[in-house]
């Protein structure tokens, strides 16, 4: 699977770009940004402005921390990266993600809507297929994901997914748990099998 790097160098988040979010969705998206340069870690993130990306980005370069954004080259008006923070457009959402996944140690997912959810999803399906094994920490504020989780247990449930699935992933009510959590995960959680690049 590839040699394991030491410690966690490189989080990515995914979150939604909307800026209708709730303000508390927004503040904690900043919180988990100042969080990531207060730690030492770069925040890999989708690359736009807007929203809780836009607000999670800002916070952490404002702290002195180091940010890369991925976007494909038709989003940037939609989404209008931050000046300020290192940006790499690409041409595609496909090619997009597989950046950020490659140059990530670790996820958080934060609320978001269909994009984020597609993001995930895609992300929780490669572990599902032993593709890597990578930390992956839901921020749960107030339920927000309970319906993504209670499908999870139901597709166990009805035996159409293993049980161990379930332990793919971690769920934090509280911002700050979640820098606890991805340190408390064992070295193999950083492997990564190399047929994911096959997938490109």
């Amino acid at each position: 699977m590839g040699d394991e790097p030491e410690r966690l160098d490189s989080i990515c988040v995914y979150c939604s770009s909307s800026n209708a979010a709730a303000p508390a969705y927004m503040e904690a998206a900043a919180e988990l940004g100042r969080t990531l340069a207060r730690e030492g870690m770069r925040l890999v993130y989708g690359g736009g402005g807007v929203g809780l990306m836009g607000a999670c980005a800002a916070a952490a370069h404002a702290a002195g921390g180091q940010v890369l954004g991925i976007i494909p080259a038709f989003l940037v008006g939609k989404e209008r990266p931050l000046g300020e923070v290192e940006t790499i457009v690409v041409q595609s959402m496909h090619e997009r993600k597989m950046r950020m996944f490659e140059g990530s140690d670790a996820f958080v997912v934060l609320p978001g809507g269909i994009g984020t959810l597609e993001e995930v999803i895609e992300l929780l399906s490669w572990r599902r297929l032993d593709l890597h094994t990578k930390p992956i920490v839901f921020y749960n504020p107030d339920g927000f994901w309970d319906g993504l989780l209670a499908f999870f247990r139901a597709s166990v449930e009805h035996e159409l997914t293993p049980p161990d699935f379930l332990q793919s992933y971690h769920v934090v009510e509280r911002i700050e748990d979640v820098m606890p959590v991805l340190r408390g995960t064992s070295p193999e959680d950083y492997e990564t099998d190399p047929r994911v690049a096959r997938l490109t």
